[in-house]
């Protein structure tokens, strides 16, 4: 395993500085401010403290250390395999990451200064899409069905151990449902609310009120069945306002049936800005402090705003990312392929 050293003097600060408090300006503009240019694929970002930790593709992760505007890279190998990391997420003391496909390797910053494997799973289908914390204490991460039933384990003792959600616990997936390993951004948390989405021949929203313990299933108007179409992304302001974001990457100009919002804690959804660009995107944030009003999306085609709640965007810039996660209401962070930037709103 490799030395994870430089994480240790940031990993101790909370990670969730983006406080949903309302009240600011519409944007006008992003500059792009590049952090790292290299052949890693990062499609997994985290906000911790005043640093952005990452992981990606052959193994790689690192963090940006804002104080020394410095970014550091390190790589992970699991016998002959440099795992693909798609996944991340952190508690006040730890950095974990995921990879997907076969087998599933999660890892944690241990306090030796080492990343330690805490959950392995291995069968043809494993492929894990996403993770995130509720608390110090108790995390959840999401993959694709092994049966029939979406993949979910949980841990409830700050990420030493992880368990495996049984399927008569979960609602039934129907064939060809699955998810996006596309962003880190198919789970959302609010309290102890959780929702999931899924694609592919079937797009809907797995929720739970109480932290993984039970389960329902509501449907969405997202476009869906093919196996390239559905929800990629998902985000909630509060434990009722929410966006969901997607079409079909195989064609990204797509504008219809690829947006929608809720107001009632997901349990009904509907489309907005039908017909308007952005077409297909890979991940979406509210804007803090917006009022769930302002919206931000990102994909392959560029960055994307709207200041009404998702009714109207506007182009802010065509620079390709895969995932952005906001550090305050004007600063945010996004990666792609070969990229870190830093991204500042004005």
């Amino acid at each position: 395993m490799k030395k994870l050293l430089f994480f240790l003097p940031f990993i101790l600060i909370a990670c969730n500085s983006t406080e949903k408090k309302d009240v600011k300006t519409a944007f006008s503009e992003v500059k792009v401010e590049m952090l790292l240019e290299d052949s890693v694929s990062i499609r997994a970002i985290e906000i911790m403290g005043q640093d952005v930790a990452f992981a990606g593709s052959n193994g790689y992760y690192g963090i940006y250390n804002s104080a020394d505007n410095q970014v550091r890279l390190n790589q992970q190998q699991y016998d002959s395999i440099f795992p693909e990391f798609r996944a991340v997420a952190s508690t006040s003391t730890d950095f974990f990451m995921l990879s997907v496909a076969n087998p599933a390797l999660l890892y944690k910053t241990g306090d030796t200064g080492q990343m330690e494997l805490v959950y392995k799973e291995e069968g043809e289908k494993v492929f894990y899409d996403s993770m995130t914390f509720w608390n110090d204490q108790e995390g959840i991460a999401m993959g694709d069905p092994v049966e029939n039933c979406l993949s979910v384990i949980i841990t409830r003792d700050g990420g030493n151990t992880w368990n495996k959600i049984s399927c008569d616990q979960l609602p039934e997936t129907v064939e060809g449902e699955a998810a996006f390993a596309a962003s880190n951004s198919n789970i959302s948390v609010e309290g102890e609310k959780t929702w999931i989405i899924s694609g592919g021949m079937k797009s809907r929203i797995f929720y739970s009120p109480d932290k993984g313990r039970t389960w329902e299933v509501f449907d969405t108007p997202i476009i869906q069945g093919e196996s390239t179409q559905g929800a990629y992304s998902l985000d909630f302001y509060n434990e009722n306002q929410g966006i969901m974001i997607g079409g079909d990457y195989t064609a990204p100009e797509g504008n219809l049936a690829n947006k929608a919002i809720t107001s009632d804690g997901g349990k009904t959804w509907n489309l907005i800005g039908e017909g308007e660009n952005p077409g297909y995107k890979s991940s979406v944030r509210y804007v803090p402090r917006s009022g769930a009003k302002e919206i931000v999306a990102v994909g392959s085609t560029g960055i994307s705003y709207s200041a009404d709640a998702g009714q109207s965007w506007k182009e802010l810039s065509d620079e390709g990312f895969y995932t952005i996660r906001f550090m305050n209401d004007s600063v945010a962070y996004a990666a792609g392929k070969n990229k870190l930037a830093k991204l500042i709103f004005e």
